[in-house]
């Protein structure tokens, strides 16, 4: 099997960066998960990065991630086998071997756990994922649109408990995962949507891991060679500024399992004078400037610090922070009306219809 990069401890520093640039203020804390994520490797070796066409079309693929609020897994860690005890016990329900690991989402950590299990388990991991960024429910996966079901599906908490599901819909798996994760204290680790190689051809998003490298070494290279370090991270993703900015006012909270609220700005330097709002549900949804909508999901909205160009989560927004707000193109298989009823702004319940912020 040819393989495309050898990932070791050291790697895991612009895998993290990168996947929180992607992961659109969610998917947890990187410095979390490229902890657990070093730690594993230096344990039980390094990771074997393949691309998907390197897998038989009757390989069984698992992705595997962190399910809860990001503000709760910042203070409830992981104990570090939760991943890999979930992911031997759909090995042990679905009745045979698998033969590489997924990344259910690009984010914080949940960019950085299937490298704890590949790792731990000598698994081969896949370049890509279910989102080429993060959402906030289970179901939101380009997975959904290609009719892969999303249980069984095994839930761990940090005590030891383990949960199964069987769902008649990848919807009803959210909503009792969900129920699930509350009472587990906030956060659960998962592995689910088991497939064959031949689907996860057509389902995933390629290429979502070796980008999260590209986008941390291209922010460590920039800061290191004194050049702009957002220039170099607009440039490398063919991404819009559409705000610079300090925090005035958050409103956040934790809700039925989200981390959800709005975020206020106030223009400084070229922005000054104007007013930017940002609504959240563990990601950001919805970008508005001086009053106007500009951007909705599925296309990207993420923060980054000023000066360090470093990727700002929901989580960590505080009072005068000086931030730029970056837009990025979805993937294309979000743009179609599958991809709109799934993860569309009117899902989230905003009044307004998608517009793409980005047009040929």
């Amino acid at each position: 099997m040819e393989i495309l990069r050898t990932i070791y401890a050291e790697d895991m520093e612009d895998i993290a960066t990168g996947g929180a640039i992607l992961g659109t203020g969610g998917g947890g804390d990187p410095y979390v998960g490229k902890l657990m994520a070093q730690q594993a490797i230096r344990k039980y070796g390094p990771v074997q990065l393949i691309d998907i066409d390197q897998l038989p079309d009757d390989a069984l693929v698992v992705p595997v991630c962190m399910m809860g609020a990001p503000t709760v897994m910042t203070e409830k860690l992981p104990q570090g086998d939760e991943l890999i005890n979930a992911f031997r016990a759909l090995e042990k329900l679905l009745g045979r071997k698998i033969d590489a690991v997924l990344c259910g989402e690009a984010g914080g950590v949940n960019s950085t756990t299937p490298f704890v299990v590949a790792s731990m388990a000598g698994l081969p991991l896949v370049d890509g994922d279910g989102m080429g960024r993060a959402y906030p429910e289970l179901q939101m996966v380009t997975f959904s649109m290609h009719g892969v079901s999303a249980t069984p599906m095994v839930l761990c908490d940090d005590k030891g408990n383990s949960l199964v599901l069987e769902t008649v819909s990848n919807g009803w798996t959210e909503r009792l995962a969900r129920a699930a994760t509350v009472e587990m204290g906030g956060s659960a680790l998962l592995a689910f949507y088991s497939m064959s190689g031949a689907t996860a051809k057509k389902a995933i998003v390629r290429g979502t891991l070796t980008l999260c490298a590209a986008l941390g070494q291209t922010l460590r290279e920039a800061k290191a060679a004194h050049v702009d370090p957002v220039a170099a991270i607009v440039d490398k993703l063919e991404a819009k500024v559409i705000f610079h900015g300090r925090v005035k006012d958050i409103d956040r909270r934790t809700v039925g399992g989200f981390a959800r609220g709005t975020a206020r700005f106030e223009g400084v330097e070229e922005w000054k004078g104007h007013d930017f709002r940002l609504d959240f549900q563990n990601e950001f949804l919805m970008a508005e400037r001086d009053g106007k909508v500009l951007v909705t999901t599925p296309d990207l909205i993420t923060l980054v610090e000023a000066e360090s160009g470093l990727p700002v989560t929901a989580d960590s927004l505080r009072y005068g922070l000086r931030l730029i707000a970056l837009a990025l193109p979805a993937n294309p298989q979000w743009l179609t009306p599958a991809g709109i009823e799934l993860v569309g702004p009117r899902y989230f319940k905003y009044d307004v219809d998608y517009t793409p912020f980005f047009t040929d």
